[in-house]
Formats: C-alpha cells, sequence, structure tokens
C-alpha cells in the first residue's frame, strides 16, 4: 500500500510535459509567415505605388 502512496507522490511532483508545445510551436511560425507575407506585400505594393 505504501507503494502505491509513493508511486503517486511521485508521478504527481514530476515535471508534466506540455502536449501543446509543438502546436504552439506551429502556430508561431505560422503567424510569422503570415506577418511576413503582409509586410512584403505592402512594401512591394507602395513600391509600386510610388513608382508610378
Amino acid at each position: 500500500m505504501d507503494t502505491i502512496f509513493d508511486d503517486l507522490s511521485q508521478a504527481l511532483r514530476a515535471p508534466r510535459l506540455d502536449v501543446w508545445r509543438p502546436l504552439h510551436a506551429i502556430a508561431l511560425d505560422l503567424a510569422g509567415k503570415l506577418f511576413m507575407g503582409v509586410a512584403i506585400g505592402l512594401g512591394v505594393g507602395l513600391g509600386m505605388a510610388i513608382a508610378g
């Protein structure tokens, strides 16, 4: 019986794995690519508008 409680207390003290970490990394990467695409598009559009 003591070993069950020892295992439970060890499991509760163990660091938890973040399951959402890969999803957050993918979402942050996609958001960065979207922002960069919008910035480049605006830059090209403004450059073309100024040029002519």
